[in-house]
């Protein structure tokens, strides 16, 4: 079966209303966390630091997205979010290498991203992906962790 058409693009302001959702549900697997994973102050500054490329089905209606962010010749990518309707079809790969397409176009040589290591099934999908564990770093989130958890975040990098 040939994988569904997308159309995937940058986002724009004007599409923070269908943004917000769609991240929010992807991500609420991550039931450790209080809070929604995003907000529209906080989508908002992600699109001023970054950019979001958004990815829509052959009828119009959204169904991935991902952060990006030119960091000299590195780039980041993170909060890759997937409708869980769509979900294990191959978009967040695709996804993945639009980001890496991307950060490659504006002169970058090198892929880091973090994930939490509350989300253990993640680093072998990534490794998958071509990434390697590369260090940690502190979790920063404007929520807690519920029931007093903790964790940090693994850096995984992969050459572009």
């Amino acid at each position: 079966m040939p994988p569904e058409p997308l159309q995937i693009r940058i986002a724009t302001a004007a599409d923070s209303d269908r943004l917000i959702p769609l991240i929010n549900e992807a991500f609420s697997v991550e039931t450790f966390m209080t809070g929604p994973r995003t907000d529209p102050e906080r989508l908002a500054a992600s699109m001023q630091k970054g950019a979001i490329l958004l990815a829509e089905d052959h009828l119009g209606q959204l169904v991935a997205s991902i952060y990006v962010e030119v960091r000299g010749e590195r780039g980041y990518a993170g909060m890759l979010a997937v409708s869980p309707a769509k979900q294990r079809l191959g978009i967040g790969s695709r996804m993945m290498k639009a980001a890496e397409d991307y950060l490659r176009t504006h002169g970058c040589v090198a892929l880091d991203i973090t994930v939490l290591s509350l989300r253990t099934e993640l680093p072998p999908v990534y490794r998958a992906y071509g990434f390697v564990e590369t260090g940690a770093v502190p979790f920063e989130y404007p929520h807690p962790l519920k029931d007093g958890l903790e964790t940090h975040c693994i850096v995984m990098s992969k050459p572009l």
